[in-house]
C-alpha cells in the first residue's frame, strides 16, 4: 500500500524531477507551519476586536476560523497549483478589516466578511480570466528581483521585531532593543545556530534551530510565552477546538452589496492583489520556480487558488486569506512541490486539538528563521542592473518601501509608479507595457484617496 501511496504522490507532484523526496516535503512542511503557526493566536487577537459573539467566545472561534481557512487555501494551493506555498488570514489585511471597516466604518462583521468574500470573488474573476498573470509578465525583471529582495527585508524585519531586537522608539521610530533580555538573546543564539547549521549544509537547518530556540527557552525559564515562562502543558496537549458556530456561513453579502461599501471592496481586492503578486514573484524567483523571463508556469492556477482561499475563508468567518511570505523558510528548507503545501494544510487541521502544542513555539524561536530566510532572498538584488538609473531607482525604491512601510504592497506599488514614470519620462517609453501606465494611474489614485 505504501508503494502505491508512494507512487501516486510521486506522479501527482512530480517529486523525483524536483529532485526530492516525501520525508524532505514534510520536514519542510513542518517548518513552514512553524513560522506561520503564530497566525493561530494574532489572527483572533485582532478581529475579535470587533467581532462580538454571544457567550463572549469569539477568540476561540476565530482560532478555529484561523485553522481551517488556513487549511484549506493550502490544500488548495498544493494540489491544484502544486506549490509549496502556504495561505492564511494576511496580516495587515485583518487589521484593515477590523480597525478600518468594523471600528472605523462602524461596519457590521457580517457585513464586514461579505465584503471579504466579495473580493475574494472578483480576485478569482481576474486570475481565472489570465488578467493577473498578465499583470505579472507586465512586470520588468528588475521590478521582479527587486520584489524577491525587499521580500527578504521584510521577513528579516519581522523577525527582528517578534524577538525585541529592533523596538518602537517615539523619536527615531525604530531602535535597538534591549540585547541582554532573554527575548532578543534567545533569538541571536537562535541566529548563530541556525547560520552555523546552513553553512555546514545540515539537512533541516531552519527546523532544528527553531527547535534548539524553543528549547532554550522553555528550559531558561525566559518568559517569552505570551509574557510569561514556560507552564507546560497543565490541561495537555490535546483539546478539542471551539465549534465556529457563530461565524460559519454568517455572512452579509446583501449588505456588503450596498452602494457604499464597493470602495472597501475594491480596497480590499487592491492590496489583496499586490500582497499575493508580491509574494509569489518573490517566492517563485529564490526557489528558481520561473522561467527565463521571471514568469511563474502556472501562475494563474496560483493566482486562483489564491482568490477561492478567501472566498472559502469569507464563508468559514475570517479575513482576506493570502499566499505568505514564510513559505520560504519551507523553500529553503528543501520544499520544492505542492507537497509541501498538503503537510501544511494538515498540521493546521492538527493545529485544531493540539494547539496548546503550537503555543509553545514562542515567537522568538521562529524570529531566526525569519531573519536568515530573509538573509538568503536578499540574492535577487545581485542580478540587479545598479549602474542603470531606470532599473536601479525603482529597484531600490521597491525594496526600501516593503520594510519601511510594512508592506509588499506598498514597496511594488513604489516601484511601479518610478519605473514607469523615469522610463517613460527619459526616453524609454517604448520599453514600458501599457499595463504599467495603467497600474501606475490606478495606484496614484489609490494612494490620492487614502
Amino acid at each position: 500500500m505504501s508503494n502505491v501511496l508512494s507512487s501516486f504522490l510521486d506522479r501527482h507532484f512530480a517529486l523525483r524531477r524536483a529532485g526530492t523526496t516525501v520525508p524532505r516535503e514534510l520536514r519542510a512542511g513542518f517548518t513552514t507551519f512553524l513560522t506561520m503557526a503564530y497566525i493561530l493566536f494574532v489572527n483572533p487577537d485582532i478581529l475579535s476586536k470587533a467581532i462580538q459573539l454571544p457567550g463572549g467566545n469569539a477568540f476561540g472561534q476565530l482560532m478555529t476560523t484561523t485553522a481551517l481557512a488556513a487549511a484549506a487555501g493550502t490544500l488548495l494551493m498544493g494540489v491544484v497549483a502544486k506549490y509549496p506555498f502556504a495561505t492564511a488570514p494576511g496580516m495587515g489585511l485583518n487589521a484593515y478589516l477590523t480597525f478600518g471597516v468594523m471600528l472605523g466604518q462602524g461596519v457590521k462583521w457580517p457585513v464586514a466578511l461579505g465584503c471579504v468574500f466579495l473580493s475574494g470573488l472578483i480576485a478569482v474573476a481576474v486570475a481565472a480570466a489570465g488578467v493577473r498573470e498578465s499583470i505579472i509578465k507586465a512586470f520588468p525583471l528588475s521590478i521582479k528581483r527587486a520584489t524577491a529582495a525587499g521580500i527578504g527585508l521584510f521577513l528579516a524585519i519581522i523577525g527582528c521585531v517578534n524577538a525585541g531586537i529592533v523596538v518602537a522608539h517615539p523619536a527615531t521610530l525604530v531602535t535597538l532593543g534591549k540585547l541582554s533580555t532573554p527575548g532578543p538573546a534567545l533569538a541571536l543564539g537562535g541566529v548563530i545556530v541556525t547560520a552555523i547549521l546552513m553553512a555546514m549544509k545540515v539537512r533541516g537547518a531552519i527546523l532544528l534551530g527553531i527547535v534548539a530556540t524553543a528549547v532554550g527557552a522553555a528550559v531558561s525559564g525566559a518568559p517569552v510565552f505570551q509574557g510569561q515562562a514556560f507552564a507546560g502543558f497543565p490541561h495537555g496537549i490535546v483539546q478539542l477546538p471551539v465549534a465556529p458556530t457563530d461565524l460559519f456561513l454568517h455572512l452579509d453579502i446583501t449588505g456588503a452589496l450596498s452602494l457604499g461599501l464597493v470602495t472597501t471592496i475594491l480596497s480590499l481586492f487592491f492590496v489583496d492583489f499586490f500582497d499575493t503578486a508580491g509574494t509569489l514573484v518573490g517566492l517563485a524567483d529564490k526557489a528558481k520556480f520561473t522561467d527565463a523571463e521571471g514568469n511563474l508556469p502556472r501562475g494563474s492556477a496560483a493566482f486562483v487558488c489564491d482568490g477561492m482561499a478567501t472566498t472559502m475563508g469569507a464563508l468559514i468567518g475570517t479575513s482576506n486569506t493570502t499566499t505568505y511570505i514564510e513559505s520560504m523558510a519551507g523553500i529553503e528548507d528543501g520544499g520544492r512541490t505542492g507537497l509541501t503545501s498538503v503537510f501544511v494544510a494538515l498540521f493546521f487541521l492538527l493545529s485544531l486539538f493540539l494547539w496548546p502544542l503550537a503555543g509553545a513555539v514562542p515567537a522568538v524561536a521562529t524570529a531566526p528563521a525569519l531573519i536568515l530566510v530573509g538573509a538568503m532572498m536578499m540574492e535577487a538584488a545581485a542580478k540587479i542592473d545598479w549602474g542603470e538609473p531606470r532599473e536601479a531607482i525603482p529597484a531600490f525604491l521597491t525594496i526600501i518601501g516593503m520594510p519601511l512601510t510594512y508592506s509588499i504592497a506598498n514597496g511594488i506599488a513604489f516601484g511601479i509608479i518610478s519605473y514607469t514614470a523615469i522610463n517613460a519620462l527619459s526616453g524609454r517609453i517604448g520599453k514600458v507595457h501599457w499595463i504599467m501606465f495603467v497600474l501606475s494611474a490606478l495606484l496614484v489614485a489609490h494612494f490620492g484617496m487614502t
